[in-house]
């Protein structure tokens, strides 16, 4: 019984020490613990999975599909994708085009981009150094293109955009619900899933409309959209023009649903401003034609980041002051609201605070 006094005296030491610790940060920017409650700043966004790739095949001219297999997994909806962290360290993202009722899988598919054609090294390191029997850390899944609830449906895919409307096809057919689809690519060959997708369609059914460009140009969008009856959800995911030509021949009383390879392009209008880094005590400048995520590393060079795309959420920095123009295709409306991806977000004024 004489221990318990010395018991309490201890947890009433370790209660007033973590009140103080408490206090102290609160009181001090430049404390170096996280100003926020729960950190985002330079953190991983979901907790990540040891998967082992059981299957890597090649489905196309230029294309692999990947399994990566594990257990109990999370679960994930049409259009969803995932972080694939390589074994080089290298962060990508890529739609799950396999079947979400498998918890024991996931499957992307990922087509190979020469430096040529503006790749930076993941899709090589996937097609030329990833073998089966490799593990992969995986995060995710997350969704923000998800299958609209609608009436009827429109699909359009440029190539490898096929990955993230395939599911919803399988999907919106088994509802019974109408769909048609234009799979777009430069040839059959470098076509994924075309087979897959050509029997969905059924024969006769005029539902899947093919265009190899190499056999017959490019596709005619207008005309494949018009006659789309109103109330009708149009999804869309392939290069930049495609989104484009689909935006701008959109049928009046259709919703339009966008899945982007890359950033939105930077815009003429783009213009300098500063960025003041809060709790290191310093301001950086932005160009016109630069990155927050630049101007920061020459002051902090430890600030995390990876794909430089607006698509992982490691470079996700807390703003504390200023407008933001988000051009990320990763965060919430309500994340909007207080953070940026600095990679490829910018400021709407001249000035923006970051916590940092």
């Amino acid at each position: 019984m004489a221990r318990l006094p010395v018991l309490a005296l201890a947890a009433g030491t370790a209660l007033l020490a973590r009140r103080a610790l408490r206090r102290r940060i609160a009181a001090s920017p430049l404390w170096p613990l996280p100003a926020l409650e729960e950190p985002v700043s330079g953190r991983p966004r979901s907790r990540a999975l040891r998967l082992r790739v059981a299957r890597h095949e090649r489905v196309a001219d230029g294309v692999v599909r990947l399994r990566l297999e594990g257990a109990a997994l999370p679960p994930w909806q049409p259009g969803a994708h995932l972080d694939l962290v390589l074994p080089s360290g290298l962060v990508r993202q890529y739609s799950l085009c396999g079947d979400p009722e498998d918890s024991s899988s996931y499957t992307v598919a990922i087509r190979l981009i020469g430096a040529g054609q503006g790749g930076r090294g993941g899709s090589r390191e996937v097609h030329e150094r990833l073998r089966e029997g490799d593990e992969v850390e995986v995060r995710g899944p997350r969704n923000r293109f998800p299958l609209a609830d609608a009436t009827s449906y429109v699909f359009v895919a440029g190539g490898i955009g096929i990955t993230p409307i395939l599911p919803m096809l399988r999907a919106v057919r088994a509802s019974g619900a109408p769909w048609r689809l234009l799979y777009g690519g430069r040839s059959r060959a470098s076509m994924p899933f075309l087979e897959e997708v050509e029997r969905l369609g059924g024969a006769g059914r005029g539902r899947v409309t093919v265009v190899a460009e190499d056999e017959d140009g490019l596709p005619d969008v207008a005309a494949f959209l018009r006659g789309t009856p109103e109330g009708a959800a149009v999804h869309v995911c392939g290069p930049e023009a495609l989104m484009e030509a689909v935006g701008a021949a959109l049928p009046p009383g259709c919703s339009l649903h966008l899945e982007r390879f890359s950033p939105r392009a930077r815009t003429e209008g783009d213009t300098a401003f500063e960025v003041e880094l809060r709790r290191s005590g310093r301001t950086v400048a932005v160009a016109a034609d630069g990155t927050v995520l630049a101007a920061v590393r020459a002051a902090l060079p430890d600030t995390a980041y990876s794909c430089e795309q607006g698509f992982c959420g490691t470079c996700r920095q807390r703003v504390l002051e200023g407008e933001i123009d988000h051009r990320d295709e990763l965060l919430t409306d309500g994340e909007r609201a207080g953070s940026m991806l600095i990679c490829v977000s910018r400021a709407r004024g001249e000035r923006l605070v970051l916590d940092l």
